[in-house]
């Protein structure tokens, strides 16, 4: 069982270094204001002389303080108004209570220990699962990559082709994204200097053999790229794909544009994330309360925020062939401040999931614009997922708005973090008519598991996995 250790919340572009870009320009603008009345070259000899000199306005000084409070202020403007948002949660960052002098990631080991699983199905269901955003991923460059309980490395090579393997060498065990590089469209073994190429994971040099065994080869997982994602595909039997990932038209044409990610890990098996979507009775309690109340449970239902309320319509249907690996969540979305509706704010979305691990939350309004939020599910290990919403949106839009829209869907998203990460899996859940989609969902859901699916392997009555 994976440990978790501390971590940080990261952003997509260094507020530090834009502050003091900021502060450098904003203070030369308040060494000049003093005399902006007066510029002329002759002026600016004479002024340049001065500041050399060591003689400068009380006005000046006065200025450059402002600046230098101001600057943090600017550069998250900045960040706000023309960046795309990066919100990286650690493991231990969301969803747990540190109490009585623990940190936050003690109190996420201690859950993850003591925890009761309950009766889990296979651990790794058949499907697609992103591994990186496209971006990510440099001509040239090395990724490791943990993921369905291994260690792969993605690269990219000279032609532009992205590639997966084992990270592991078959010769003698080197891990291949741990200084191995890129020589052409091959990744070459830092150890012994073996090359692999990325298309089929073949051996192609062993710089001091004369021959190269038929066997030389490192794993391949066949993996596609699409949607400014690279996504692998895994089947417990070694099939190939049972479908393709869709592409989405806009983002391919470049009309939808990166507009930022989030990334957030979960403790739980990967089977209760995407069975929220026919959990529909647990919007109205967990996700009515206004984004302004934050995300700790103990807290989102204080009568400080009442004012601020989310209304949601929703409802779920799988689809039938050739689609039945697919399924649909139709969103209504409505607030209310201070008991008014306010219409302009209401937002009607699409989610479409594609197998266990894909999902396209599509958005079209006609005052906020259109995008699509991509949401993945990979399972880093048995009880550990990672889900990130990628979000693509029209480049004509302000990225502002689908950075507010990023955001809310995330303080949204880790109200359920909270949930799932102490939560047991209940096999047969004790449930009224109202919840029949989740049942219904279960049995969608169980298509993705075949004979061979990997199941958890534990010893009953006892805290060791």
């Amino acid at each position: 069982m994976t440990e978790i250790s501390g971590g940080t919340t990261r952003q997509s572009m260094s507020a530090g270094k834009v502050a003091v870009l900021v502060l450098v320009l904003a203070a030369l603008l308040a060494a000049l204001l003093p005399e902006a009345g007066r510029w002329s070259p002759g002026w600016w000899r004479a002024w340049a002389g001065s500041w050399w000199a060591g003689s400068w306005s009380w006005s000046g000084a006065a200025g450059l303080l402002l600046a230098a409070l101001c600057a943090p202020v600017v550069a998250r403007l900045y960040q706000l108004l023309f960046r795309p948002l990066e919100l990286l949660r650690s493991p231990d960052d969301v969803g747990y209570i540190a109490e009585d002098g623990r940190s936050k990631a003690q109190a996420a080991n201690e859950v993850r220990r003591r925890r009761k699983t309950g009766e889990l199905p296979p651990i790794y269901p058949n499907g697609w699962y992103r591994v990186l955003d496209s971006h990510l991923l440099a001509r040239g460059e090395v990724k490791s990559v943990s993921i369905l309980g291994q260690q792969v490395v993605v690269f990219r090579g000279q032609e532009g082709n992205a590639s997966v393997l084992d990270a592991y060498c078959p010769h003698l065990g080197a891990n291949l994204a741990v200084g191995g590089r890129v020589v052409g469209n091959c990744i070459e073994c830092p150890f012994h200097g073996w090359q692999f190429r990325g298309d089929d994971g073949k051996c192609v040099k062993i710089p001091y053999a004369e021959k190269i065994p038929d066997v030389a080869k490192a794993r391949h997982w066949t993996s596609r790229e699409v949607n400014g994602q690279i996504y692998v595909w895994y089947h417990c039997d070694g099939t190939e794909p049972d479908w393709p990932v869709p592409e989405q038209p806009e983002v391919t044409r470049g009309e939808w544009v990166y507009r930022g990610r989030t990334e957030h890990f979960i403790n739980s098996h990967i089977q209760e994330i995407p069975e929220n979507a026919a959990d529909i009775a647990h919007l109205a309690h967990l996700h009515t309360p206004g984004m302004i109340s934050g995300v700790d449970l103990r807290y989102t239902n204080s009568k400080t925020w009442e004012f601020l309320r989310h209304d949601w319509n929703v409802q779920w249907e799988p689809e039938s062939e050739p689609t039945r690996h697919c399924s649909n969540m139709y969103v209504k979305h409505a607030l209310t401040v201070f008991g008014l509706h306010w219409p302009l704010l209401d937002v009607s979305v699409v989610a479409r999931q594609v197998g266990p691990g894909l999902v396209y939350l599509l958005f079209n309004h006609s005052f906020l614009g259109r995008g699509v939020m991509m949401h993945c599910v990979t399972p880093v290990e048995p009880l550990l997922q990672c889900v990130t919403h990628t979000m693509f949106y029209q480049a004509s839009i302000p990225p502002v708005i689908p950075n507010f829209i990023l955001k809310v869907e995330s303080i949204q998203f880790e109200r359920d973090v909270m949930i799932w990460n102490n939560k047991t899996y209940v096999a047969k859940p004790l449930l009224v008519k109202e919840d029949s989609a989740i049942q219904k969902h279960r049995r969608w859901f169980s298509q993705f598991y075949s004979k061979n699916s990997p199941q958890l392997q534990y010893k009953r009555d006892t805290l060791d996995f």
